[in-house]
């Protein structure tokens, strides 16, 4: 088999006989450890159960936890023509999860459907996550044919029933297919209780399906996952989403836009060496300039023409699948890649009820199963891309807590002005947010609440470089080490932007984004702070503060009085 594996996902109905159609077509096809059958058939019987093939389904996941494979959500089966994956997953905020963390990435998708019982809510809810994800080959299964004897009148009206639906979502299905995955009728060769079908069976059609254009000849997207440090080496760790990325391109690394060359790829053995890379291949880039890297900068090449973009106010396509409800003024984690930011909901402009399609007037939240459009705030620039050009720098998921709680693509630019919250300094068309001049308060018996004023500050204005609880000198630098900026501040005022590399004047103190002084004096004490906050975890935090930085220096907190 030459063609690579096809991924495809299953969703439908909890009782419109998915797992019946994925336990037989990996009992037709052999992909079955052996003796799977035979085992379940003798606790079908002990229990005095009727066999039922989605029983196999549980035999081979739990087979699979036992360590056959490693990915439980994913199964895999052979036909004639090549190999495929299928993405299983119990529930449609699991699938959302694996889907749009990139754990998985279907290129095609099955929406089962009842012959008997038609489309249902949970139906219209699957469908709509298809869309909301962007994939664009969907075919219909309208299965369990034997209930409604194979009749062609209840499979043509299912079909207009289905296909009414999709309409209203702007989707037109690949194709419709009748099956009965019971008895295997329309699965592996077509159907002769169904002779009015004169279309292919279903594993032919999926062979007939041509896979997605080649991750390979897309423009460079290598999200850095991790930096490591051997001797003198730094190491670019990180899994090339798309394009190819070889000894002597020229790279530009977003989002603080820094420009280098790769000078080779690490490697252990001399096997293993290697001048060029590919979409879906780990590497460990070598880069010729050495900059403070960071987990979830995006790598591109420079001459490529399609950029991602860098912003930081996102307009979504959200799914909702918290228990509590999003709400506006929340902040949230947002993850895109390797990224993470914390991201503040700005605007709702849209809900909708991807059940009934319904959508609200003036909405104020976004509650469970509702598709929303959302508008984030970030704390710091986040890289991006539209869905349709990069899938993995398009897509993302809301964490609220520890629990992944919603997620969605980007496909539209946010049209509004971007207005940062906070404090906010202006230069290079870049806005660079700090915390410096907030404002401490501890009031009796409660936790310390900061107030940040709402200011943005462009080159040589005059800052407020005194107030209430805070008193910073007239001259001082501020670090900036995720966006590679160092802030110049001279007599009160906003002088200089400059590159993290750039030589400063060192008799200056400096300072962080939060106003902490920094004990670095020179540049060999800011290139190993750099390193030691690079590989910063939680048991080294504490250590790391304590040696580095000082808050109370120009900082007092307020205590208020009942």
């Amino acid at each position: 088999m030459n063609d690579p594996a096809l991924h495809i996902v299953m969703v439908g109905h909890v009782d419109h006989g998915k797992s019946t159609v994925i336990g037989r077509l990996l009992y037709s096809t052999h992909a079955l450890p052996e003796g799977t059958i035979d085992k379940v058939k003798h606790i079908a019987k002990e229990t005095g159960k009727p066999f039922e093939y989605a029983y196999l389904l549980d035999a081979f996941e739990e087979e699979q936890k036992q360590g056959i494979t490693i990915d439980t959500t994913q199964l895999q089966f052979q036909s004639k023509k090549r190999d495929y994956v299928i993405i299983d997953a119990p529930g449609h905020s699991e699938f959302l999860k694996n889907m749009i963390s990139g754990a998985s990435n279907a290129e095609v998708a099955f929406l089962i459907v009842d012959a008997s019982r038609g489309v249902e809510e949970q139906t219209k809810r699957h469908a709509y996550i298809l869309h909301l994800l962007g994939i664009e080959k969907i075919y219909v299964l309208i299965n369990k044919m034997d209930l409604v004897n194979y009749e062609q009148a209840q499979f043509e009206a299912v079909k207009a029933q289905v296909g009414d639906f999709l309409k209203t979502l702007n989707v037109t299905p690949s194709g419709y297919l009748p099956l009965s995955a019971y008895y295997g009728e329309n699965l592996l060769s077509v159907s002769k209780e169904m002779p009015w079908y004169h279309g292919q069976s279903f594993i032919d059609t999926l062979d007939g399906i041509q896979p997605k254009d080649d991750l390979d000849q897309r423009p460079l997207r290598l999200p850095i996952q991790d930096v490591f440090k051997f001797d003198d080496q730094r190491i670019i760790a990180g899994r090339i989403e798309a394009g190819t990325l070889a000894k002597g391109d020229q790279v530009t690394i977003y989002p603080s836009g820094r420009q280098t060359e790769v000078a080779g790829f690490a490697h252990w053995a001399p096997k293993d060496a290697k001048t060029k890379a590919t979409a879906g291949q780990s590497v460990g880039v070598l880069l010729k300039d050495e900059f403070f890297n960071q987990r979830g900068e995006i790598i591109t090449k420079t001459a490529e023409t399609q950029r991602p973009k860098v912003t930081t106010v996102l307009q979504t396509n959200l799914f909702w699948m918290g228990s509590a409800p999003l709400e506006t003024g929340k902040t949230y984690r947002l993850k895109i890649a390797t990224q993470q930011v914390a991201a503040k909901v700005l605007k709702i402009l849209k809900v909708t009820d991807a059940g009934t399609l319904k959508a609200q007037a003036k909405p104020t939240n976004v509650q469970l199963n509702d598709v929303a459009e959302v508008v984030f705030q970030l704390e710091h620039p986040l890289v991006y891309d539209f869905f349709s050009q990069q899938p993995a720098t398009g897509r993302f998921v809301i964490v609220d807590g520890y629990d992944v709680a919603g997620g969605g693509t980007v496909t539209e630019a946010y049209a509004g002005a971007e207005v940062p919250e906070g404090t906010v300094f202006a230069a290079d068309k870049h806005l660079y947010p700090v915390n410096l001049f907030a404002t401490y308060r501890l009031s009796v018996g409660s936790k310390i609440t900061a107030t940040t004023p709402q200011a943005q500050f462009q080159l040589h204005d005059a800052l407020p470089v005194a107030g209430p609880g805070y008193h910073y000198p007239t001259d001082f630098h501020i670090l900036l080490p995720d966006s590679n900026r160092i802030l110049t501040i001279r007599s009160g005022h906003f002088e200089a932007s400059v590159d993290l590399e750039q030589d400063l004047d060192w008799s200056l103190p400096l300072v962080n984004q939060l106003g902490a002084q920094l004990h670095v004096h020179n540049p060999q004490e800011l290139r190993t702070f750099l390193d030691e906050q690079e590989s910063l975890n939680d048991k080294t935090k504490s250590e790391f503060y304590q040696k580095w930085l000082d808050f109370n220096v120009y900082h007092s907190i307020l205590i208020e009085e009942l």
